[in-house]
């Protein structure tokens, strides 16, 4: 038999080339290889491929504050039907939360699909010791807020954008003062929250005091925008509902009035006015106008309610302010609330304050037996 030569070898190749193309094209066992397609070749879903939901919060929150509060205002305004609803804890404070044990035997057990935690911090003070525990890495951006000026609104509305964009299932949102202590369990608090279908917020008219408070900016500074009639007064702590939640950071009409600064200070609280009047003039029917929050004004005419006594913060004491029943507005139609339901209203105060730091040790030697005892 003669040997191959090296170029009878290379013909043969030449020769079995093609055959050898045409059998990888046509073999069923042939890695397919990704083509170019167009726009216009795609096929679209003909249903979402998930949930609808106004705007998906993102990873980071925009520092800027227009950003911020554009994307929430932008939320849904109802949680999603599928979870459990949830009560935002909004935490406005300037102090380290002296009740702080207090507040984590409320939350103690709980499961966190039941609530979250958002802490608004001055940073113009210290807080040493650091937030620990429920309240660990729960601070949010914070700017300085105090009294007598527009800041405290800020607070309050920076804690609720980022309630709004951090948790979808946030449903009930209730601010809290750092002199604020729970006067019942979580349960009983959850209950009380979750079956009404309004938000709590005290809402009152044809107060004392109500034309010097309009005109603190000066005699015609609210106008058009709130008129003498349409302004209300009451206290800063509310439990909003989701969508009043998503008008208050979207207000920009209202706003726009509330952040002038006042030229009489000692006339000037804004953070009592705002979200009554706001609420009011868009939603009167949502609202039972009165606050679940307890304060003693007995005695006080500076604007400030009274801080209790160590001495006498006791059973007693947790048991009176029980009993006490909201003041409802003007006990007048409210929304489609009749004047007789309005007046047969007996919502429990789910809060109290102000109690003094050194209360904490009284407190918790009766929180078991005695606050979170329903």
């Amino acid at each position: 038999m003669l040997s191959p030569t090296p170029l009878s070898l290379i013909c043969a190749v030449l020769l079995c080339l093609p055959l050898t193309v045409i059998f990888t094209i046509n073999s069923p066992t042939a890695t397919k290889t990704t083509a170019t397609i167009s726009p216009s070749q795609i096929t679209k879903p003909s249903k979402p491929l998930t949930d609808f939901n106004p705007i998906s919060p993102p990873k980071s929150l925009p520092l800027d504050e227009d950003s911020l509060f554009r994307l929430a205002a932008r939320v849904n305004s109802r949680p999603p039907r599928s979870a459990r609803p949830k009560i935002a804890f909004l935490f406005l404070t300037t102090t380290p939360l002296p009740f702080s044990p207090l507040w984590e035997l409320f939350f103690n057990k709980i499961p966190k699909t039941h609530f979250s935690i958002y802490v608004h911090a001055d940073p113009r003070f210290p807080y040493d010791p650091p937030f620990s525990g429920v309240f660990a890495h729960r601070v949010i951006p914070s700017k300085p807020a105090q009294r007598f000026t527009s800041t405290l609104i800020s607070a309050a509305r920076r804690l609720l954008a980022h309630a709004l964009l951090g948790d979808k299932t946030n449903a009930m949102f209730a601010l809290i003062s750092p002199s604020c202590i729970p006067l019942h369990s979580f349960n009983f608090t959850y209950r009380t929250l979750a079956r009404s279908k309004k938000s709590f917020i005290e809402v009152l008219d044809n107060e004392i005091g109500a034309y010097d408070r309009w005109a603190a900016r000066g005699a015609d500074a609210m106008l058009p925008q709130v008129k003498l009639e349409e302004f209300r007064i009451g206290s800063q702590f509310w439990v909003l509902k989701r969508k009043h939640a998503r008008m208050v950071v979207g207000d920009h009409r209202l706003w726009s009035k509330f952040k002038l600064p006042c030229e009489r200070w000692y006339t000037c609280y804004p953070e009592e006015n705002y979200f009554p009047t706001l609420l009011n003039m868009r939603d009167p029917g949502g609202l039972v106008p009165a606050t679940l929050t307890h304060v003693d004004w007995r005695g006080r005419f500076d604007g400030h309610p009274r801080t209790y006594n160590a001495s006498e913060v006791g059973p007693e004491l947790i048991q009176s302010l029980r009993n006490y029943r909201p003041r409802y507005g003007d006990e007048e139609e409210s929304g489609n609330d009749t004047v007789l339901t309005v007046r047969e209203r007996r919502d429990p105060f789910l809060f109290a304050r102000k109690f003094p730091p050194d209360a904490i040790g009284s407190l918790m030697s009766m929180a078991s037996d005695v606050i979170f005892k329903d």
